[in-house]
C-alpha cells in the first residue's frame, strides 16, 4: 500500500476526473474557516464574547461529525458524485440564509445546515479518488485532491478577512453563497461528462458487513483516534487566531485572515513536495516529522510573535500536519473495499468531532491555565501523536479484498 513514488508530483498520470474532485473540494472548503477571520465583528455585532462567537465552528465541525455515518453510507448507496453535487447547492442556499441571519441562534442554525452540506463533499471526494486511483499512487493522488480543499482553505480564511473589512461578515457570506450554487452547477455538468469507473453494487447487507471489516481491522483504533487528535489540537485553535492578534493590538480582519491562510499555503507546499518527500522518509518518518513540525509551530505561537513570523509558523505547521493527515488518510482509505466512502465518512467523523471538541477545550484551556501552558500542552500531545502512529500504523490488506 505504501510502496515509495518514484516519480515527481508533476509527472504522476491521474484520470481527468480527480481535477473535477479537486474543484468541488475546493468550492466547499471555501466557507470552512471563512468566518474565523471576522469572529471579533461577530461578536461584536451580536454583543457576544469571542468564546461564544467561536461555538460557530464548534457546531459546525460537530454536525460535520454527526453526519458522516450517513452520508458515507449514502455515498455507497446512491452515488458518490450525484451526493456531492447536491450538497454543493445546499451549501449556497446555507452561506446565503446566514447572511440574512438577524439573531446569533439564527447564524448558528445556517451554520449547522453549512456543516451537514459539507460533509457530504470532501469525504466523499476521498472515497472518490480512492475508486479511481490504486493503491501505489493514492497518497499522490489524495494529495491533489486535497490541494483543492486547501486553496479553497486558503482563499476563504484570506479572501474572507479583506472582504471583511470592506463590506463586512454578511457580505463574504453572500459571496460565498453564491459560489457554492455556482459550483453546483458547474460540478455536475462536470460529471455528467467525466468517464468514472462505476464503483461496486453496494447494498445494506454489504454495508453492515463493510462496518465489521473495518472495525475489525487493528489500523482503525489508531487512525481514527489520531485524526481526533489532530483535529483538536491544531483546528481546535484556528477560532482563536484573530483574538489572539487583537491582544498583541493588530485589529484588522484582513491581517487575521491571511495568518489563517499560511496553515493553507503549508498545506499546498505539502501536496507539490510529497511524491519526493514520501521516497526519502517513508510513511514513518512522515508522521514522526509531521507531528514534531506542528509541535515546534504550537509552541512558538504560545509566546505571541508578531503576525509575519505567526504567518510563516502556521505555514509551517500546515505542512508538519498534512505530512501525518495524509498518511492517516491512506491507512483510512484501506480499511475497506465494498464500503470504502464509509470508511473515510467514518475518518472524516472522528477528525471532525475533534474540531467541535478542540475549540471548547482551547477555550477552557485559555480561560483557567493561560495561553502558554494549553498551547504547550498541544504541542506536547503532537509529539506523541507522531511517534504512536509511527509505532502502531502499518499495511494492511482490507478484509473484503478480493484475492
Amino acid at each position: 500500500m505504501h510502496q515509495p513514488v518514484t516519480r515527481p508530483l508533476q509527472e504522476q498520470k491521474f484520470p481527468p476526473a480527480i481535477n473535477i474532485i479537486a474543484l468541488a473540494g475546493f468550492s466547499a472548503a471555501l466557507s470552512t474557516r471563512a468566518l474565523d477571520p471576522v469572529l471579533p465583528h461577530v461578536a461584536e455585532d451580536f454583543s457576544i464574547s469571542i468564546t461564544t462567537a467561536a461555538s460557530i465552528a464548534a457546531g459546525f465541525a460537530l454536525i460535520y461529525a454527526l453526519v458522516q455515518p450517513a452520508i458515507g453510507a449514502a455515498a455507497d448507496l446512491f452515488g458518490k458524485a450525484r451526493l456531492m453535487t447536491l450538497c454543493l447547492a445546499l451549501l449556497g442556499v446555507a452561506c446565503i440564509l446566514g447572511a440574512l441571519a438577524s439573531t446569533f441562534s439564527g447564524l448558528f442554525a445556517t451554520r449547522i445546515l453549512a456543516g451537514i452540506a459539507s460533509g457530504g463533499v470532501f469525504p466523499v471526494a476521498l472515497g472518490l479518488t480512492a475508486d479511481l486511483v490504486a493503491p501505489a499512487k493514492r497518497q499522490v493522488a489524495i494529495g491533489r485532491t486535497m490541494a483543492g480543499s486547501m486553496t479553497g482553505n486558503l482563499l476563504g480564511a484570506s479572501a474572507s478577512g479583506i472582504i471583511g473589512d470592506f463590506i463586512g461578515w454578511r457580505g463574504v457570506l453572500v459571496i460565498l453563497g453564491a459560489l457554492g450554487l455556482i459550483a453546483a452547477i458547474a460540478v455536475a455538468a462536470g460529471f455528467r461528462g467525466a468517464a468514472l469507473t462505476p464503483a461496486p453494487k453496494t447494498d445494506l447487507k454489504t454495508l453492515r458487513q463493510g462496518y465489521r471489516t473495518i472495525f475489525a481491522n487493528p489500523n482503525t483504533r489508531y487512525c481514527y483516534s489520531a485524526v481526533f487528535v489532530e483535529g483538536c489540537c491544531v483546528f481546535g485553535l484556528f477560532p482563536f487566531i484573530a483574538a489572539f492578534l487583537f491582544d498583541l493590538g493588530e485589529k484588522s480582519l484582513s491581517i487575521a485572515g491571511i495568518v489563517i491562510a499560511g496553515f493553507a499555503v503549508g498545506g499546498l507546499f505539502y501536496t507539490l513536495a510529497v511524491s519526493r518527500m514520501l521516497p526519502r522518509l517513508g510513511v514513518k518518518g512522515m508522521m514522526i516529522a509531521g507531528g514534531s513540525i506542528v509541535a515546534l509551530q504550537l509552541a512558538l505561537l504560545a509566546f505571541g510573535p508578531g503576525w509575519k513570523l505567526q504567518f510563516l509558523s502556521l505555514l509551517a505547521m500546515g505542512w508538519g500536519f498534512y505530512m501525518i493527515h495524509g498518511c492517516l488518510q491512506v491507512f483510512a482509505s484501506e480499511l475497506s473495499i465494498g464500503a470504502r466512502a464509509t470508511a473515510m465518512s467514518l475518518h472524516s467523523f472522528f477528525f471532525f468531532m475533534g474540531q467541535t471538541v478542540g475549540p471548547i477545550a482551547y477555550g477552557l484551556g485559555l480561560q483557567h491555565g493561560g495561553k502558554v501552558p494549553t498551547l504547550l500542552a498541544s504541542a506536547a500531545i503532537m509529539v506523541v501523536l507522531g511517534l504512536v502512529c509511527a509505532r502502531f500504523l502499518r499495511p494492511r490488506a482490507p478484509g473484503d479484498a478480493r484475492g
